[in-house]
């Protein structure tokens, strides 16, 4: 609301301007274009400022917008007491039980209660080939699972065509599965979008000329974690959630071969966000001393607070930047005046009022803000729809990995716009009033 409301009076400013101002804008026009190099360099500040602001805001966006899709409104997630991350938790089984029979669990149309027992581990995994001057090493997700179709209901995840989930043993023979490896048993995968992304980057060339997909893992695809191969079977649609950043596969195997056998997180469908609600205070009054419960978009929420600090530093690397902007079109208007002192006494004695150079010099300087910014939009929404990873974490300690697309919307747009009219504002009002204090007589000497 309060963008649009500066957005507005910015517009309404420029065009006020531009109807009070009585010096020809063909004047304007002819001593910006015979100026060209210094009107483009100046200009050029503008544009890496901008261009800079769209980026980083468009990363500080699509790491928010990837934290809001995460998690469903009516989830109650249940931690052991004490922890508020999933990766320190660790549940008493026989507690679980009796949380999972609670009458505002709900129970699907095949009689099974959507509640999802799950191991959440990260795990350090070398890189195969890395590139020179990259990590030779990264941190991955693991989500164990007991039912993959549970899971799935319970969080609202789908599978791109083609894919299926894990079968209940978790574990298939390559040969059946047309591998190279013929004999070797391989754990079986479903990955996230995000992640079946990276992994891709992996594959030697021979590899990646066999592929079946380039851009990313796809069914049938192997990898090699904790030195046993895995195999994927499906890709989740999760491009868009924390979901696409984790591989999934069944907790009877992840959790012994990465040595964490404890259930880190119960995942609780409920009818709708009412009844969520009176079943997270439920299990928080009756289990106090062995679960925390919450809902799960307040889990995901609290991980955006890396996001804030992202903004933060978004915002201090914006304004040291834009000082910059405003001396450098300070000094550009300041030496156009230099040179146009008799030009400003001509006008002072054809009658123009000193308001009226003020309007002129400034609509140059809000004119070559605004060619600035708009080339600077432009190069920053080229990274729409890039991939970036980062870490999104919240005040109490622990995170995840994510694999997310930077985000350049209308807004960030506007954003950058309005921070190059303010920049175009600072920066040339104090060399027009200091033309308008020019006297005719003496300028003409």
């Amino acid at each position: 609301m309060l963008l649009n409301v500066l957005i507005a009076a910015a517009t309404g400013l420029v065009l006020l301007l531009l109807v009070l101002g009585k010096v020809p804008l063909r004047y304007n026009v002819r001593n910006l274009t015979v100026r060209w190099k210094t009107t483009v360099l100046t200009a050029l500040a503008f544009t890496a400022v901008v261009g800079l602001l769209t980026v980083m805001l468009a990363f500080v966006y699509g790491m928010r917008r990837l934290t809001a899709a995460s998690g469903q409104p009516d989830n109650v997630l249940v931690l052991a007491e004490g922890s508020t991350d999933e990766a320190f938790s660790k549940l008493n089984v026989g507690d679980l039980t009796e949380i999972e029979n609670l009458s505002q669990v709900e129970i699907d149309p095949a009689g099974r209660r959507l509640a999802s027992r799950e191991t959440y581990l990260v795990v350090n995994q070398p890189i195969p080939y890395p590139a020179p001057g990259r990590p030779k090493r990264r941190f991955l997700q693991l989500r164990g699972l007991d039912d993959p179709l549970v899971a799935a209901r319970v969080h609202e995840v789908r599978l791109l065509p083609g894919g299926q989930w894990f079968s209940e043993a978790g574990a298939e023979d390559l040969r059946a599965a047309g591998g190279s490896s013929a004999g070797t048993t391989a754990v079986q995968a479903v990955l996230g979008e995000g992640v079946a992304r990276e992994l891709a980057r992996d594959r030697s060339p021979d590899q990646l000329a066999g592929a079946r997909n380039p851009q990313r893992l796809d069914v049938g695809d192997t990898f090699i974690l904790g030195e046993r191969p895995w195999v994927v079977v499906g890709v989740m649609d999760s491009a868009n959630s924390t979901f696409g950043s984790e591989v999934w596969g069944k907790r009877s195997l992840i959790g012994p071969l990465f040595g964490k056998d404890a259930v880190t997180s119960l995942v609780l469908s409920a009818r709708d966000v009412p009844t969520a609600a009176t079943l997270r205070d439920r299990i928080n009054k009756d289990y106090r001393q062995a679960a925390n419960a919450q809902l799960e978009t307040d889990y995901y929420a609290n991980l955006s607070e890396m996001n804030q600090q992202f903004l933060w530093a978004v915002t201090v690397v914006t304004i040291v930047m834009a000082i910059g902007g405003i001396l450098g079109v300070m000094n550009t208007m300041f030496a156009a005046i230099s040179h146009r002192v008799k030009d400003i006494g001509v006008l002072r004695l054809l009658g123009f009022a000193r308001w009226q150079i003020v309007v002129s010099f400034l609509l140059e300087s809000l004119v070559i803000a605004l060619v600035g910014g708009l080339v600077g939009c432009a190069l920053g929404s080229l990274t729409h729809g890039w991939t970036a990873t980062s870490v999104v974490t919240g005040h109490s300690g622990g995170g995840k990995f994510v694999v997310f697309q930077l985000i350049v919307s209308a807004q960030i747009l506007a954003v950058g716009i309005l921070v190059s009219l303010i920049m175009g504002a600072l920066g040339g009002l104090l060399p027009a009033l200091s033309a308008m204090r020019l006297r005719p007589l003496e300028a003409l000497r």
